[in-house]
């Protein structure tokens, strides 16, 4: 019977951990970026315009 590569599972375990990591702070960053320009939208154009 083979013995169970210890090393390559943790290795993987890893690799997948840092994937997720990063997709995560890639959504983040995204949604941080998308935030300004939604609030943006979302002014009422009575506070945009210049009353004389």
């Amino acid at each position: 019977m083979a013995h169970t590569n210890f090393k390559f599972q943790k290795r993987q375990k890893e690799l997948d951990r840092k994937k997720k990591q990063d997709e995560k702070a890639l959504r983040k960053q995204q949604k941080d970026i998308a935030d300004p320009e939604t609030e943006a939208e979302d002014l009422p154009i009575a506070d945009t315009e210049i009353k004389a």
